[in-house]
This record gives C-alpha cells, structure tokens and sequence, in this order.
C-alpha cells in the first residue's frame, strides 16, 4: 500500500478552507496581472511636454454641491498643467472686482447657473474675454439657453446644442466632452468590498430601471453593485436587497474603487423623455457620451455601453469599448465578456490607453484654450 492511500482526507471544513484560499490566489494572481497590464501600458504613452501658455485665467467654480467639486477640481488641475496662473473663484465672490485687479486674459466658469448675469456684464464691460462650460447638457437647456449669450465662448459637452447656442447669438459656440481626471480615476487594486461581476452607478432614471429589471435573469447568482437614487423604482428592489446603494453619493475615489472592482460596468445614457429633472421643453436630442464613459475608461474597466451618435468618434466601438444597440446584444455580450476575461482586459486596455491618449481634462483644456485664444500655442 502506497504512503499516499494513508493520508488522511479533509474534512468539509478544512476542505472548503483550502478552496478559499487557493480562490484567494487565484483572485489575487488575477487582479496583479490586470494591475501590472494597465500601468504597462500606461508607461509605454509618450508624455506630452508642451509649455504652458502664459496666461492668467480666473476660474469660476459651479458653486454647486455633489459631484460639481470634483469637477472643479479636475478642470482646476487642468488649468494650472495648461496656463502659467489660474486664479479659483465662487460664484458668490465679486469676480468682476477681482478681475479688475487681476487682468486675467480670461474668465472661466464651469456650469454658470449661479453666478450672477450682472457679474458677467461687469466683465465683458471690462473688456475681458469670458467663457462657460456646460455640464449637464441637453438635460437643463431651460435653463442654459439664457445664460448662454452672456459670454463671449460657449462650451458644451452635447454636440446637439451647438447649434441651438448658435441660434441664441452665440457666434462662439463649440462642442467639447468632459473626460477623465488621471490621478483620480486609473488602475488600482479594489478591495473585496468593492469587488463585483456587474456594477452600474448613476441615477435611477426610467430606462434605466426597466434595463435592470429586464437583466434579473442575468443578475440572479452573480455579485451585483447598484449605487444612486431612485433605485427602489425596481420591481425587483426586493430581491436586489444588499446589491443596492440607495441614495448614495459616492466619491470620485470610491466610484473609482467599485469601477476598478467591477468586471462589467454598464453604462446607460439617460433618455430624454424621462421628465425626471428635466428641464429640456425643446427636447434636443442628446447625441454625446456622458463623463461617465471617460471614467469608466480610464479605470481600465469594460464597460458595455448604450449606443450613442457621437460616441464612435471618441473610441473604436468592440475595440475600446463595449457597445450594445439592443437588449439581446446587450445580455450576449454581457455574457461574452463575463466569461472571457483576456477578451475583457484587452479592450479595457485599449479603452485605458485612449482616455490617457486623448480624453484627460488637460486635454480638453488645450483644445478650449485653443478656441479661445487661436494660434497662441496650439494644441
């Protein structure tokens, strides 16, 4: 009889112990090999060295709360890798009196809905160039198309409403997507409590419920990560139960932390019928991808996205990222990937390499710095 035959067996316990752990591994050698991929690739982008305009701009935060400040924050940064002074300013400060004093070449604020119109004026009187940036576009135009014409340069990031800016006498209207903030949202090591095979974060606007209620099929037996308001619209918010954050606001950091966990993220526009906060009474179509779509990216995460006009000219569709234009190509491709994962992280890679490439504020910040002061740098 062979030493072997005497050895004892494992009880359950033990048994289902050493499975854990040998998982553990496994998960462990996985999340390593997909970190190491991801900065690989990274660090093989060359850096873009180009100096910094010798501009002075006064930035002019939303004034706004969640998730305005991050934003700001990220155009904040962009401006300073961008310009050689950037001066941040609330819409409740008395910007014109600043700029008085500071002469910046240019005013700067991000949403504009609460700083005041008088302000504006002040400042344009001043013969100071003034912008804005929109950020929630087509989804408030109620709202934007009367601040629109107060400034010299409108930035919107729906490519729909150029036009409509154009019709309200703005003669510097221009299209301009948000992006990603690298230092925020990349590659990293997500915690077991981050961790998911699906995960969707965002409101729970109309379509979006009746998608999730429609995949519960796909869902059952998997671990799922739903975060936002509205979510116990769900038929099936019973059953969901644990899977949901209901009404919770994460931060950039931790949205990236679930994003870096998630080995799916869906990512589904809001629809414009859905008179859920809406303020769009002309019903401009929303052609563009949201910022969300940047960060997704730029965590090196698959995302399977909803269809949308402009968004196959921003990443290669199936080759950086994931797109579905119905539900079945959705659930197939949500099982593709799912259990294909050289398939997964290589187009989050190339999804990865592209936002860094291409799709970072500092990017964007070239490209508006570019419209508004034409051959002084470029781009």
């Amino acid at each position: 009889m062979h030493n072997d035959d005497m050895a004892p067996s494992l009880s359950p316990e033990a048994a289902a112990k050493a499975a854990g752990r040998e998982a553990g591994m496994r998960k462990g050698r996985g999340d390593g090999y997909r970190i190491g991929l991801m900065q690989g690739g990274v660090a093989a982008i060359p850096p873009i060295q180009l100096p910094r305009r010798a501009l002075r701009v006064i930035y002019v935060t939303a004034g706004i709360g969640v998730p305005y400040p991050a934003l700001d924050a990220a155009v904040i940064e962009a401006l300073r890798a961008n310009v050689s002074d950037t001066v941040v300013a609330s819409p409740s400060d008395d910007v014109a009196a600043l700029a008085s004093r500071e002469r910046p070449d240019l005013v700067l604020a991000l949403n504009g809905t609460v700083f005041p119109a008088e302000q504006v004026e002040q400042l344009r009187r001043l013969g100071i160039r003034t912008a804005v940036w929109f950020t929630d576009d087509p989804y408030y135009t109620d709202w934007t198309g009367a601040i629109a014409p107060r400034y010299d340069f409108v930035f919107t990031l729906e490519l729909s409403c150029v036009a409509y800016y154009a019709s309200l006498g703005c003669a510097q209207a221009h299209y301009l997507p948000f992006g990603a903030e690298p230092q925020l949202f990349h590659p990293r090591h997500a915690g077991q409590e981050h961790q998911s095979d699906i995960c969707f974060i965002g409101t729970g606007f109309w379509n979006r419920i009746d998608l999730i209620d429609r995949l519960m099929p796909h869902l059952r037996g998997r671990k799922v990560v739903i975060a936002g308001w509205w979510w116990d619209r769900l038929k099936h918010f019973k059953e969901l139960g644990g899977s949901i954050r209901l009404g919770d606001w994460m931060s950039p950091e931790e949205t990236a932390n679930y994003y870096n966990g998630a080995k799916v993220v869906i990512n589904l526009h809001r629809s414009i019928d859905d008179d859920t906060i809406n303020a769009n009474q002309v019903k401009l179509p929303a052609h563009s991808p949201n910022p969300r779509t940047f960060e997704i990216a730029a965590c090196g995460t698959l995302q399977l996205s909803d269809q949308r006009h402009d968004l196959a000219n921003w990443y290669r569709p199936d080759e950086e990222i994931a797109m579905f234009a119905s539900f079945e190509e959705l659930t197939a491709k949500l099982e593709h990937y799912l259990s294909d994962e050289e398939a997964r992280r290589q187009v989050a890679l190339r999804g990865l390499l592209r936002t860094r490439r291409d799709h970072t504020y500092a990017s964007r910040l070239r490209v508006l710095l570019e419209h508004v002061f034409p051959g002084s740098g470029g781009v």
